[in-house]
């Protein structure tokens, strides 16, 4: 066995938040703890990508690159890794291949390090511009595993999976457990089959949302795994990542256990308490303590506690078993796709729909995409029966090639677009603009005005103001027949899909 120290990665300035807090901490609350991060001796530090360019944008009035712009002048020594969705960059559909590189090459001059590339469905081809891209900018490449479990997802076709990631020219590859589902002993079945196959660096990520985290990467750590992910409390466990000090104790007395400074850990474990205590409004007990369900319904651990909010808003809270349950129907239905953004808001979405109306009596938009192969290709086989459906309602067959070779090229259009409406046309802007096209427009109005208020960080007393919602519209009959339409929008992780539903009158 090895003997050298594994290296701890720390998620606290992307994913810890985004787990906990709802991916609400500032660049003003980064600012306090960035500094003394970067002197620990972390691998990397996760600090961009995922939600957190969604959520600066549409909740923090924050522009994505100015965030990154200052972590890296805050933390200039520790390698910064971002989270990639490969062709879907960090928004829940595929981008022609201009915009991807565009995107890559502009965050690497704004000094991201690491590029974490991932693609839900486990295809390679969506991840293959973005990797180029990567190492086009003289970039580490890191390909991802999405673990799952299902009959198709064995350890052998994940390892599989993975040595074609090196091949790919990836510098490494992360094994990505978005739910918290990876038992310790098939931890070391994947890192161990890794490292007798491939010559690349193998870092684990998992979350704690079913108490296997630490487990998971002890296991790890005994296989040869290289790295592993850690958080700091009370930015960990729960649906967060394993906490660094407990990562530590766990380790303790192992010849592979690294060395941090534990005074530096509990100044910055004190620091961030403060900062959790200020986003209040965002956090949750659910999210703080092991969660069962996610073993029953392989659903990521945040997911569920919106979930669940959701259904209230649907007058569907009774039925939040029900739905749950249908998860896993519909996941095999559509090939075993992994539950990952977006694939699980689409599948969560599907089971609503199904519990609501009857199995597949109203099939949203996305999930006939994924049935089409319009996301690309499913790890196992659709079903039949949706298939047919699919094909039926879209009047087109099922696809598959590549779905980014159906994309033209876009960032002419959208500099000139931008151009036209008087915003800055440089990349930075229209890659932005190509994903978050109204919230990019909100936030230069707002600053144009010079009428935006500060953004207000929620005490613990604070409760979020009440939402309000427009009246849905009323039903309409449809001429000549018994039938009447009606026009949904559901929200799911921040995401609307509109729905629309036939009914007998």
């Amino acid at each position: 066995m090895s003997t050298v120290p594994v290296v701890f990665n720390n998620t606290v300035l992307r994913d810890g938040h985004q787990s906990l807090a709802a991916t609400r901490m500032t660049t003003r609350q980064i600012e306090t703890v960035a500094p003394e991060l970067d002197t620990v001796g972390f691998g990397a530090l996760e600090t961009w990508g995922g939600a957190t360019i969604d959520s600066g944008l549409r909740f923090l009035s924050e522009f994505p690159f100015d965030r990154l712009d200052a972590v890296k002048r805050l933390a200039p020594k520790t390698p910064q890794v971002m989270l990639l969705r490969g062709q879907n960059i960090v928004q829940y559909t595929n981008f022609p291949d201009d915009v991807v590189e565009a995107f890559v090459a502009a965050a690497a001059r704004h000094g991201m390090d690491i590029f974490r590339v991932f693609d839900a469905l486990n295809d390679l081809r969506n991840i293959e511009t973005a990797v180029r891209a990567v190492k086009k900018a003289g970039r580490h490449a890191q390909g991802v595993v999405c673990y799952t479990t299902s009959p198709v997802h064995t350890p052998e076709m994940l390892i599989e999976f993975g040595t074609k990631i090196e091949a790919l020219g990836c510098d490494s590859i992360c094994i990505k457990d978005m739910a918290g589902l990876l038992p310790p002993h098939i931890a070391f079945q994947i890192v161990r089959g890794l490292k007798t196959r491939v010559k690349i660096p193998v870092v684990v990520h998992t979350h704690e949302t079913a108490g296997f985290g630490a487990a998971a990467y002890y296991a790890a750590v005994e296989a040869g795994g290289d790295a592993v992910d850690t958080s700091i409390s009370p930015f960990a466990n729960g649906t967060g990542q394993p906490d660094t000090w407990r990562m530590l104790q766990a380790l303790s007395g192992h010849p592979r256990r690294p060395s941090y400074d534990l005074a530096k850990l509990s100044r910055l474990r004190d620091k961030l308490t403060r900062i959790y205590a200020e986003l209040a409004a965002f956090t949750s007990p659910r999210n703080e303590v092991v969660d069962n369900d996610v073993l029953i319904y392989q659903v990521p651990g945040g997911m569920l506690s919106n979930f669940r909010n959701q259904l209230k808003e649907q007058k569907m809270a009774d039925r939040f078993v029900e739905v749950m349950r249908e998860m896993p129907y519909v996941r095999e239905c559509l090939g075993w796709i992994p539950l990952v953004t977006p694939t699980s808001q689409i599948v969560g979405v599907q089971a609503m729909l199904n519990v609501k109306f009857g199995r597949w009596k109203n099939f949203s938009p996305e999930a006939m995409k994924i049935a089409l192969g319009y996301y690309g290709k499913t790890p196992g086989p659709i079903d039949p029966d949706v298939l047919a459906l699919a094909e039926k309602l879209s009047g087109k067959p099922r696809f598959t090639g590549r779905p980014a070779d159906m994309l033209e090229p876009r960032m002419p259009k959208i500099r000139a677009e931008l151009a036209q409406k008087g915003l800055p046309a440089d990349d930075e802007h229209c890659v932005i603009y190509a994903m978050f096209p109204q919230e990019l427009e909100k936030l230069y109005r707002a600053r144009d005005s010079k009428t935006a208020a500060p953004v207000a960080v929620p005490v613990a007393a604070a409760a979020p103001p009440p939402e309000v919602k427009a009246p849905a519209p009323a039903p309409i009959l449809i001429p000549g027949t018994n039938k009447k339409i009606s026009h949904l929008a559901l929200t799911v992780d921040g995401r609307r899909h509109d729905v629309s539903v036939e009914e007998l009158v």
